[in-house]
C-alpha cells in the first residue's frame, strides 16, 4: 500500500458516524491535505528552512522598530542571523 492509498484509507475510516466529531475533523482535514501529504511522502521535501527563515526576517524586524540609520539595522541583522563577519563590522560607522 502506497502513500496515496493509505491517506485515502485513514481519512474515510476515521471520518465514520460512530466516532467523535474531533476525529471526524481530523478526517476531513487529513482528506483536504492528502495531496500534500503524500507529495512529502513521495519526496521528503518539507518549507521548514523557508518558514524558519521567514520567522527570523519577522524577528529582526519587530527588534529593530524605530531604528532609523540602516548601518545599525544591518548590525542588528547580522547579530540575529547568528554569524556575522566581525571584520567588516570596523567598516561600518554609525551616525
Amino acid at each position: 500500500m502506497d502513500a496515496s492509498e493509505f491517506t485515502h484509507r485513514l481519512s474515510g475510516d476515521i471520518q465514520d458516524r460512530s466516532l467523535p466529531p474531533e476525529v471526524n475533523r481530523l478526517g476531513r482535514t487529513i482528506a483536504c491535505w492528502a495531496t500534500q501529504i503524500t507529495n512529502w511522502h513521495h519526496c521528503a521535501v518539507t518549507n521548514g528552512p523557508t518558514e524558519g527563515l521567514n520567522n527570523l526576517i519577522k524577528g529582526i524586524k519587530r527588534a529593530a522598530f524605530g531604528f532609523q540609520n540602516f548601518a545599525n539595522y544591518r548590525i542588528l541583522a547580522l547579530l540575529y542571523a547568528g554569524k556575522p563577519n566581525w571584520k567588516l563590522l570596523a567598516t561600518i560607522t554609525p551616525r
